[in-house]
């Protein structure tokens, strides 16, 4: 089963912009109701997109330089890369099934 891994700072270099393959990058933070909506669905994705989708999760507070550098106005907030590009992008409250259409609109 595949999960969600928590980056920081230091690592997002080599977890998101080095990959291989797609990141969906999942911006969050513990006092945000919405992100806790929201994160039964990123656990779905990093399930059921494992074979070609690596899904992280950076805590904002703690992470001002990739909050920065992807433009992070508000949380929950998604980017999605692919060669180090932000190929698509979503702040606030996604339902699974938007997220699901945001994501197959751009993997395939």
């Amino acid at each position: 089963m595949n999960r969600v891994i928590s980056i920081t700072d230091a690592e997002f270099k080599d977890e998101v912009l080095k990959s291989d393959q797609p990141v969906l990058a999942y911006f969050w933070a513990n006092w945000c109701g919405p992100c806790r909506l929201v994160s039964p669905s990123i656990d779905w994705v990093a399930q059921n997109y494992s074979h070609g989708l690596k899904v992280v999760k950076l805590e904002i507070d703690s992470n001002p330089d990739s909050v920065a550098l992807c433009k992070v106005e508000g949380v929950p907030a998604l980017r999605l890369f692919q060669n180090e590009v932000i190929i698509a992008s979503h702040e606030g409250a996604i339902t699974k099934d938007k997220l699901k259409t945001l994501l197959d609109n751009h993997l395939n």
